[in-house]
């Protein structure tokens, strides 16, 4: 395959998408983590526009645990056409040993511990501000 047979037209929005159901986020939970001026409906737009500006691109590429070039490059139809022309009925994987370089089950029980982390510090700073009212009541 040429360079030219590669379809160079990438939709980042759509990438963003992909990567964050891949990862079981919800638009929701994105724009939790992009902060008070974010919700569910910009998440939407966001991910139905073809170009994202850099520095929400990097913001989300941090939050999804990717690099910015990974969602400004990913190609799914180009990567279906390299599988569909590799492989086929007669196909033998010679001496091809795909290991990636990290597990995905241990991603998500990474981004689980993270999670449960963050909503550990939040109920106990929580409970340390209703300690601090108690007392100002009280005194």
């Amino acid at each position: 395959m040429t360079n030219t047979d590669m379809p160079n037209k990438v939709h980042e929005g759509r990438n963003i998408k992909r990567f964050r159901e891949m990862l079981g986020i919800k638009q929701e939970g994105l724009a939790f983590e992009l902060g008070e001026d974010w919700n569910q409906k910009k998440v939407s737009l966001l991910e139905q526009k073809e170009t994202i500006e850099v520095d929400i691109l990097e913001q989300v590429a941090k939050i999804l645990k990717v690099t910015p070039e990974a969602i400004q490059k990913f190609n799914e139809d180009y990567a279906v056409q390299i599988i569909s022309n590799t492989f086929n009925d007669q196909s033998v994987l010679n001496g091809y040993n795909f290991q990636p370089t990290f597990n995905p089950i241990d991603k998500i029980v990474q981004l689980y511990n993270e999670k449960v982390e963050l909503y550990e510090r939040m109920l106990k700073e929580k409970n340390e501000m209703i300690d601090r009212l108690s007392d100002l009541k009280k005194g």
